[in-house]
């Protein structure tokens, strides 16, 4: 029987190339016998880029539409991440496998005003924190378009987290955090999850986390992808 295929969905402001393609996670499943999937989310890499913040309120219809019939494994990195938990907790059907990274206790405890304050970075391209201000520079990168990327980010109706939303999740999931990173803890997301493995990068923090060998390695091997 052979492996399903593997989605990778990149978080806010990156694309699939940049995120998967270019830290060499695309080459090592391929490598490995799985086809990937890769998907740039709307307003991201080559994806149409609305900058109406309404054209993202179906964001999530919109990455699903883009999976085959037959289920599939899936890694999702920050935003995508969220995008994946999400359509893994209203679709578990459409999931064999899911790993997380990037994601911790940022989905429970989201403020709108972080939110607001991201957006202004990306209009503008000025923050004065090095989180913000690693979010402002997103935009300098080919292909990402300043105007669509803070419309994304101002979509009204963004998925809302909770134990009870997450409890469909049956989906046996991969949560990879950096203890460096500023949506550590993951303890409630670990705790929500009813089939759940947690790996912690020591010293590694959200931006450093897509390349990070740890991750790669744990990744594979949770998704029994381990070329030979």
């Amino acid at each position: 029987m052979s492996s399903p295929p593997v989605v990778c969905l990149h978080g806010f402001g990156t694309s699939y190339k940049s995120t998967w393609v270019t830290n060499g996670w695309t080459a090592l499943l391929e490598d490995a016998g799985r086809e990937v999937i890769g998907i740039d989310m709307l307003g991201h890499g080559s994806a149409e880029k609305p900058t109406n913040p309404s054209a993202y309120e179906a964001l999530e219809e919109d990455v699903l539409s883009h999976f085959p019939d037959t289920p599939v494994d899936a890694i999702g990195f920050s935003m995508g991440a969220a995008v994946l938990l999400h359509l893994a907790s209203n679709n578990p059907e459409r999931f064999n496998r899911l790993v997380v990274s990037g994601v911790g206790r940022n989905l429970f405890d989201r403020e709108q005003s972080f939110r607001d304050s991201i957006a202004k970075a990306v209009e503008t391209g000025l923050a004065e924190n090095p989180e913000l201000r690693y979010f402002a520079q997103l935009p300098e990168a080919p292909e990402a378009n300043r105007e669509a990327l803070a419309a994304f980010m101002k979509r009204k109706s963004p998925p809302e987290f909770s134990p009870d939303s997450l409890a469909n999740l049956t989906t046996p999931t991969l949560v990879v955090v950096g203890d460096k990173d500023f949506v550590y803890p993951p303890d409630q997301l670990v705790a929500s999850l009813p089939d759940v493995k947690l790996v912690t990068l020591s010293g590694v923090d959200h931006f450093a986390t897509p390349k990070n060998f740890g991750f790669i390695d744990a990744a594979l091997d949770f998704l029994d992808a381990q070329p030979f």
